[in-house]
């Protein structure tokens, strides 16, 4: 589990395309930190660490994970967002991530404000329905308070303080960029519980 704090912007290294994964190769001052097994979220992806050699880390992505996250769209050179998986005893400063990306969204504004910067992205109709007012969503691993959502438009407004702009990519992405996007998972748990209720679940 993660929290949406980043704590590095970790650079790609390499990328070794296989016929059923990938071997991505990253640059990170949190190596160190990491063990072999140890888990590390890349752009909200939750990735492996299968080799450790200094500040390089090497980790495994599956087909399915490329296809369904921006990782597909890395070049060597590019630079990430990293977090380490969350200790129990450590502050939830962000919410809860899991390192499951639901879909992808586009970046439709990234502009600079009198102090923040208007962060604005389109995101798929099948997610719209989890995104609150003042909630939370973890876009690219990072997580933000969601602005405004208007539903016609499935676009979602979050304002970029100073520090994620430093401390993450957000601050570079482009309009027309693909950005990985989680929704709160308390909402799909919600949803599911009243499927439950409502006689929406199969007890087969």
């Amino acid at each position: 589990m993660f929290t949406g704090l980043v704590q590095d912007k970790a650079i790609i290294r390499g990328i070794e395309k296989r016929s059923e994964s990938s071997v991505l190769t990253f640059e990170t001052n949190l190596a160190h930190q990491l063990s072999i097994g140890d888990s590390i979220s890349i752009n909200g992806v939750c990735l492996t660490a299968i080799a450790i050699e200094n500040t390089l880390v090497k980790a495994d992505v599956m087909v399915q994970t490329l296809k369904l996250s921006n990782l597909g769209d890395l070049t060597v050179g590019a630079r990430v967002n990293a977090e380490l998986a969350t200790r129990v005893d450590a502050r939830l400063g962000g919410h809860i991530v899991q390192g499951h990306v639901d879909g992808i969204g586009i970046v439709v504004t990234n502009a600079m404000g009198e102090k923040w910067q208007k962060f604005v992205v389109e995101i798929p109709a099948h997610l719209a329905k989890y995104v609150v007012n003042q909630g939370s969503l973890c876009v690219d691993g990072v997580s933000l308070t969601v602005g405004e959502i208007v539903d016609s438009t499935r676009t979602v407004t979050l304002w970029l303080i100073p520090e994620t702009v430093e401390k993450t990519t957000l601050g570079d992405k482009k309009p027309g960029e693909r950005v990985n996007i989680e929704v709160d998972v308390l909402a799909k748990y919600v949803e599911r519980l009243l499927g439950a209720q409502n006689g929406g679940l199969s007890h087969e």
